[in-house]
């Protein structure tokens, strides 16, 4: 049993997906690239066939270098104890004998598609001086996107040089066999084509064009019989497409395509509008054909036969020409008529002689007797019924099962139905459940990672329970089942617990705070308080926190470090001054102003001397209006006091008091400090007449 097992420590089988006369085909898990691929396993039949084992490696190892997307990569051919096999790409779909079964007739388009990927492999193939001499539908996959892969290179040419001849393997090619190949002549690049046009034909119609009771009745029929227009079951196909197929599968090879290249060009050309109704294609009659010559008389020599030699008679006989002896050329002309019939019969009985001879010793033996099918039975009780019915039972092949329950057979082979002689070994498939796998350890992987992977094992059910660990984000932590269990994928619950990462917490606004309040709020958080250095700030006091690093409302988790700046309070600046210029208006009152005019000549000289002299008043302004005209003093006199508030001044006492009789200007100097301002008032009879805030100057 080779389930389970692993091919040469790296390929591990997980089930049996298909077999033939020559092989089985396993789906396997190459444990070094991690991807699934096909296993070929040669039969045990073969293992005492050295010839066949060296030309199959030979073959194999010679179609690895055919690297075409439509033909199926091999990656490895070796041996390991009995098993000859070959590790080729897997390609998940069915081959194209089952998609024939499922759609057929296929669409014209969709037919020329698919021979426009095969007639590339093949000439690919044919570059590379490779023959495949066994190409038909089983030998060929489509995948679910409709990409068509021909495989098995290799594998007739070997089989061609052993002993063993299966009658199934027979059956199931002699519907594409080419003449050639047929009458037992070597396989050429034209035997593809011809094959080729076979699986166009049942492409196109759903059905071989040749049939019969037995291999040597269709193999007669490829020699025999031109092979029937598909039109006959699909009417609606465009000549210019039928045409190919009548090509391709032309008898004589030299009417064939001479190449696959030349086929492709059809394929890819046969809808086009000039095309569709050519003209049906004819194979030319041969003018150098063996034809029946009729004896030519004398009478029909004419004048020609006087250059004939005449022989003289010696004894004087009489000189008049012989009449021909009619009986003699009646039966001269009557043998020369058989000839070619005789010739005829000749070479076919020869070509009957050869299939005889490479197919009666299958064919001709002991009885013929159907497969029983014992499908759901025991191994014990499908043995009795292959006996009852004349069989043997071969090799118990254990393999897995979704549906045939553990111990009961699934199919045998050769298959239910089958007709098969007396006394032949069957073989039996026995279910050993549905296909089990073997968890590994997958704590400290990525939970992303390990989805993939176990979907690829058809898991369908994986759940996911997130936690607060120290591990990164979407690590496992823990699985459920455990690692090294055996489970069935399809019906097995998967949990992980997997890691959000550390729990995290949101700094806070750690501006304006004092020493003492960030050693309080390290205790409290869990973060460390790191001091990043010291700032000048106009807003935020000495010893204060001016910013900090991550920002206010970052996820960190504990024992993260956050970076606070400190303040060292305001920069210091030397004082400035500012000097400003204000205009004092004067405005008299109306009232005082008659008054005082009728009173003018009153007044003494010494009053008015007073108060325009005053100096005092007005030199810390740098007055620019102390003079006064013969008009000013006419008007009454109006008090004006300054009021300074700076480095030097207080607001609590005037700078200046002076008197005006007219509007005058004054230069007013203030001493700032740094990060302050200063103000003014100006007050007139006193009232306030104009108030203001002097700034640092920056």
């Amino acid at each position: 049993m080779l389930i389970g097992r692993r091919i040469s420590g790296r390929y591990k089988v997980k089930s049996l997906i298909g077999g033939g006369g020559t092989a089985n085909v396993y789906l396997a898990r190459d444990m070094i690239l991690d991807r699934d691929v096909a296993v070929k396993v040669l039969r045990p039949d073969f293992a005492n066939e050295p010839e066949f084992i060296q030309r199959f490696h030979r073959e194999a190892q010679s179609a690895t270098s055919l690297v075409h997307p439509n033909i199926v990569s091999i990656y490895d051919v070796g041996e390991e104890d009995d098993l000859n096999y070959i590790v080729m790409e897997n390609v998940e779909g069915m081959t194209l004998k089952q998609y024939i079964q499922q759609n057929g007739p296929v669409s014209v388009e969709k037919t020329l598609d698919i021979m426009g990927q095969l007639a590339a492999a093949i000439a690919h193939a044919h570059d590379n001086h490779i023959i495949h001499r066994d190409i038909k539908p089983q030998n060929i996959l489509i995948s679910h996107d409709g990409v068509v892969k021909i495989t098995d290179f290799g594998i007739a040419m070997a089989l061609s040089a052993t002993s063993i001849t299966r009658t199934n393997a027979v059956l199931g090619s002699v519907h594409y066999l080419s003449p050639e190949q047929a009458r037992g002549g070597v396989a050429t690049y034209k035997s593809d084509i011809y094959a080729l046009g076979i699986v166009m034909f049942e492409l196109l119609t759903g059905r071989l064009p040749f049939s019969g009771e037995s291999a040597v009745s269709i193999a007669l029929k490829h020699l025999q019989s031109e092979t029937p227009s598909p039109k006959r079951w699909n009417p609606d196909i465009p000549q210019s497409v039928e045409n190919i197929v009548l090509k391709a599968t032309a008898k004589d090879p030299f009417y064939r395509y001479n190449s696959t290249e030349e086929m492709g060009e059809d394929i890819r050309t046969a809808l086009l509008p000039e095309r569709l109704n050519e003209p049906k294609f004819v194979i030319p009659e041969d003018e150098d054909q063996t034809k029946i010559i009729p004896v030519i008389s004398e009478v029909a020599a004419g004048p020609d036969r006087n250059e004939e030699t005449i022989i003289a008679n010696p004894a004087g006989e009489n000189e008049k020409e012989k009449k021909p002896d009619t009986k003699r050329d009646k039966k001269e002309k009557k043998r020369r008529k058989k000839w070619p019939f005789v010739v005829g019969t000749l070479a076919f009985l020869v070509v009957l002689a050869g299939l005889a001879a490479l197919l009666l010793p299958s064919l001709l033996g002991p009885k013929t007797v159907s497969v029983p099918s014992v499908s759901g039975k025991t191994a014990d009780a499908a043995a009795a019924v292959l006996t009852a019915h004349g069989l043997k039972t071969g090799e118990k092949i254990k393999t897995t099962s979704e549906t045939v329950p553990k111990g009961q057979v699934i199919k045998t082979d050769p298959e239910a139905g089958e007709k098969i002689k007396e006394g032949t070994k069957v073989s039996l498939y026995i279910s050993t459940g549905k296909e089990t796998f073997t968890l590994s350890d997958y704590t400290g992987r990525q939970f992303d990672d390990v989805v993939n992977l176990l979907t690829g094992e058809h898991f369908k059910d994986i759940d996911k329970e997130e936690v607060y660990d120290d591990s990164s984000q979407g690590t496992i932590i823990s699985q459920d089942p455990a690692p090294d269990k055996k489970v069935v994928p399809e019906s097995t619950v998967l949990t992980f617990t997997v890691s959000k990462g550390p729990e995290t917490y949101a700094v806070g606004d750690l501006t304006g705070f004092s020493k003492k309040q960030l050693d309080a709020y390290e205790k409290t958080s869990g973060f460390s308080i790191e001091y990043a250095g010291k700032d000048y700030s106009d807003t935020v006091k000495k010893d204060h926190v001016i910013s900090q690093s991550p920002q206010p409302g970052t996820e960190l988790k504990k024992g993260s470090v956050v970076k606070v700046t400190i303040s060292k309070g305001q920069k210091e600046m030397p004082p400035k001054t500012v000097t400003k210029e204000v205009t004092i208006p004067y405005e008299p009152d109306t009232d005082s102003a008659g008054s005082t005019n009728e009173n003018n000549s009153e007044s003494s000289g010494s009053d008015g001397n007073s108060q325009s002299g005053d100096s005092n008043s007005e030199s810390n302004g740098n007055d620019s209006g102390g003079k006064t005209d013969a008009s000013a003093q006419e008007n009454p006199k109006q008090e004006v006091q300054i009021f300074i508030e700076d480095m030097n001044h207080s607001m609590s006492a005037p700078v200046q008091t002076f008197e005006i009789t007219k509007t005058v200007k004054k230069q007013l100097e203030f001493t700032i400090e740094y990060g302050k301002e200063a103000t003014y008032k100006i007050m007139r009879d006193g009232k306030v007449i104009a108030e203001e805030t002097v700034p640092y100057p920056n």
